[in-house]
């Protein structure tokens, strides 16, 4: 495998799951959440935890339908990009949805390992940014959310006191 791509996938579970100087990853700003919490909102309008979970889930599958040219459709809620989630389907549902981020990124991954170095600068069919591009941007949208999803873990910690 190519050093660059290489590169991409070190980075790309470094954001997700894997020890980086930065801190905290997106699967590591989940550890230990319940249900109850994932889904509080810290104000009216705004996004839970959870639904940021599979907002993330689903664009790890938008760059890999991208990287691997498949049709749009396959993901396995309907709609795209930010989904309702309630809560009310309790800790089973929560660890539905973590094991769909976690099942995405490992499919996002599998894509990434088949993909040519030589592929990086060009850009998949019908898109205005490059395959490097894409992969830069997916790791940047974890650590951006993973950020977001600590500073509503603390948010929430407040609202209760």
């Amino acid at each position: 495998m190519n050093s660059e791509v290489t590169f991409l996938l070190r980075a790309l579970d470094e954001a997700f799951d894997r020890k980086s100087w930065h801190g905290t990853n997106l699967r590591g700003s989940l550890r230990g959440l319940s249900a109850a919490e994932a889904a509080w909102r810290p104000a009216p309008g705004r996004h839970s935890i959870r639904e940021i979970v599979v907002h993330c889930a689903y664009w790890k599958y938008a760059v890999r339908r991208r990287i691997l040219g498949q049709k749009r459709g396959s993901f396995p809620l309907k709609g795209s990009d930010w989904f309702a989630r309630s809560g009310g389907e309790g800790e089973k549902g929560w660890r539905q949805d973590v094991a769909l981020l976690e099942h995405e990124h490992a499919e996002l991954r599998a894509a990434v390992t088949g993909l040519k170095a030589s592929r990086l600068p060009a850009r998949p069919p019908g898109s205005t940014v490059t395959y490097g591009h894409l992969l830069r941007g997916v790791l940047a949208h974890d650590l951006y959310h993973a950020g977001q999803i600590q500073l509503i873990k603390r948010l929430a910690r407040t609202a209760r006191t």
